[in-house]
């Protein structure tokens, strides 16, 4: 059930009906990411710089060479939180295209079954936000590990899977039941949606691929749902 889920959703990612969801998702993403370095930066320089001119009151020829460079590792080391934060920040940005994408998912491939219904926008908000804490949180807590060896790559798995999985595994759900009924749906079924994270946790470990994930996900999950409930998607011909 799970590799049929995921393989329907590679499947999906690339055809004409979800396109314009995947490009909306990843301009939006890209975005959100350039400008959020470009911040950090700027603020890094502004508040480190003054510090360097008091360490560096005689040396005003080549201070200001010192500091072009520690931009630039600043500016490495930023990109690199980034891609650390690269789960949380494409998360809450595709957060605002799931219900699309997911409309797609049950339109093409479940004709038969009535629509599930997008949750409120204020709604969809706040549980974006607290999945976006949750994740930093699980992230961070996987980073400290990253001094373990033989223990890192497991924590990055198990987090992310948990995580992953629950989240929209729950999406998926409460476009059909009430949050309590999903939650329950979820922990009733959730070795299932454990092992599905895990894949999706696999995807998010792909450079450049990962910023996909959300999209991927929350199809994966929407057929996931549907094999739980015992419904199948109509088989449709090769192009």
């Amino acid at each position: 059930m799970i590799f049929e889920a995921a393989r329907a959703a590679l499947q999906r990612l690339f055809t004409p009906e979800f396109r314009s969801v995947l490009w909306k998702s990843l301009g939006a993403t890209f975005l959100v990411l350039v400008l959020l370095w470009v911040a950090l930066r700027q603020l890094f320089v502004y508040l480190a710089w003054p510090y360097l001119d008091e360490l560096l009151p005689g040396l005003p020829q080549w201070a200001g060479w010192l500091g072009t460079i520690g931009a630039i590792f600043a500016s490495l080391g930023l990109a690199l939180a980034l891609a650390l934060l690269i789960a949380p920040v494409t998360a809450i940005i595709a957060s605002f295209f799931l219900d699309d994408a997911a409309e797609v998912i049950e339109r093409e491939d479940y004709p038969a079954d009535p629509p599930g219904k997008a949750l409120p926008i204020m709604r969809s908000l706040v549980l974006s936000l607290k999945f976006l804490g949750i994740v930093i949180i699980g992230n961070i807590f996987a980073l400290f590990l990253l001094f373990i060896p033989g223990v890192n790559i497991i924590a990055f798995f198990i987090v992310n899977g948990y995580l992953l999985g629950r989240e929209y595994f729950e999406f998926a759900a409460m476009r059909f039941l009430g949050e309590n009924e999903a939650k329950a749906l979820r922990s009733q079924h959730g070795g299932t949606v454990f092992l599905a994270g895990l894949v999706i946790a696999a995807f998010l470990a792909i450079p450049i691929v990962n910023l996909l994930t959300p999209l991927f996900a929350a199809a994966m999950m929407v057929h996931l749902y549907k094999g739980i409930s015992g419904k199948r998607p109509v088989a449709r011909p090769a192009a």
